[in-house]
């Protein structure tokens, strides 16, 4: 079983394309906008579902995950702006 060390460690990964993609620093290629939101909303969900998990317990872990909350209000609020 994983731990939640490296579990968020892999969700850092949303995190850096959410906010590559925020700044305008994210190779999006020939993607369209609906792809690119599609892309971001994928991410966003999987922030989620791993700040839910709770096997490892990655709720009550005491690591500060404020870049991963940060992340996901960043996502949603580029794909309102983005539709």
């Amino acid at each position: 079983m994983k731990t939640v060390e490296e579990i968020l460690r892999v969700a850092t990964d949303s995190v850096l394309l959410i906010n590559g993609v925020n700044e305008d620093n994210w190779d999006v290629g020939t993607m369209t906008q609906e792809e690119i939101n599609d892309m971001v909303q994928r991410n966003v969900d999987h922030l989620e579902i791993i700040l839910a998990y709770t096997e490892p317990d990655v709720v009550e872990d005491e690591t500060d995950k404020t870049s991963y909350t940060t992340a996901i209000a960043t996502g949603k609020a580029y794909i309102e702006e983005n539709s």
